[in-house]
C-alpha cells in the first residue's frame, strides 16, 4: 500500500519512506504483536492512547521510516536511523521493527545495510550505534551483517523484568573509518 510519500531510500526489495499518521493502525498493530515485542517491554501490548500521544509523535519525527515491499507495496514495519543529538547526523542509532511474517527473509539486513551506506555516504555520519537484549540473537545477527561490531554488554534498570534480561543488553557500533576499511569505499 503506497502512501504517496516520496521514498527516503529504495533497495532492490524495499522502499523506506517517512512514517505518516495514516500508518497509525499498522504501527499500533506491530506494537501489539507479543512476538515482535518479546524483547521490548516483555511483549506487553501498546496502550492505544499512550501510543497515539507518546510513540506516534516519535515515529513521525526525524529518523524513522515505514518499510514497504517494492513489488507489492505491502507495509512491513519500520526502520530507524535517528540522530542522537539535535546537532545533526554525526552520531545515529540504527533500529528496525518488522512483522513476524517477514522475519527470516533478509529484509532487516537489506534495510540496515542500505541505511548504513546512506549514513556514511550522504548524511555525514561518523558513528552508528544499535542496541538490543543480549538474548535477541536475531537482531544481533542483523547488526553484524550490517557491519556493526559488538562493543559492550550493559545492564539497565528496566521497569519490567523480561525473560533473558538478567544477561543484560548489548551495544554494537560502526564508525565511518571502520566502514571504509571493510566496505572498500
Amino acid at each position: 500500500m503506497d502512501s504517496g510519500t516520496p521514498p527516503f531510500l529504495e533497495t532492490p526489495r524495499l522502499r523506506l519512506r517517512d512514517c505518516v499518521e495514516a500508518d497509525l493502525d499498522r504501527l499500533l498493530a506491530l506494537d501489539n504483536d507479543p512476538g515482535v515485542k518479546r524483547f521490548i517491554d516483555g511483549g506487553v501490548p501498546a496502550v492505544p492512547e499512550t501510543f497515539r500521544s507518546e510513540t506516534l509523535p516519535r515515529l513521525l519525527g526525524r529518523g524513522f521510516w515505514s518499510a514497504e515491499e517494492r513489488a507489492t507495496g505491502e507495509w512491513l514495519g519500520w526502520f530507524e536511523l535517528r540522530p542522537l543529538t539535535d546537532a545533526g547526523w554525526e552520531s545515529v542509532e540504527l533500529g528496525y521493527r518488522l512483522h513476524r511474517a517477514v522475519w527470516g527473509r533478509g529484509y532487516a539486513t537489506e534495510g540496515a545495510r542500505a541505511l548504513v551506506h546512506r549514513a556514511f555516504t550522504e548524511l555525514g555520519t561518523e558513528r552508528i550505534t544499535a542496541n538490543t537484549m543480549t538474548v535477541n540473537t536475531g537482531s544481533r545477527r542483523v547488526m553484524e551483517k550490517a557491519g556493526l561490531t559488538y562493543l559492550r554488554t550493559y545492564f539497565e534498570d528496566w521497569p519490567q523484568t523480561i525473560e533473558g534480561s538478567e544477561q543484560g543488553d548489548v551495544e554494537y557500533t560502526l564508525t565511518r573509518e571502520q566502514w571504509r576499511r571493510t566496505s572498500g569505499a
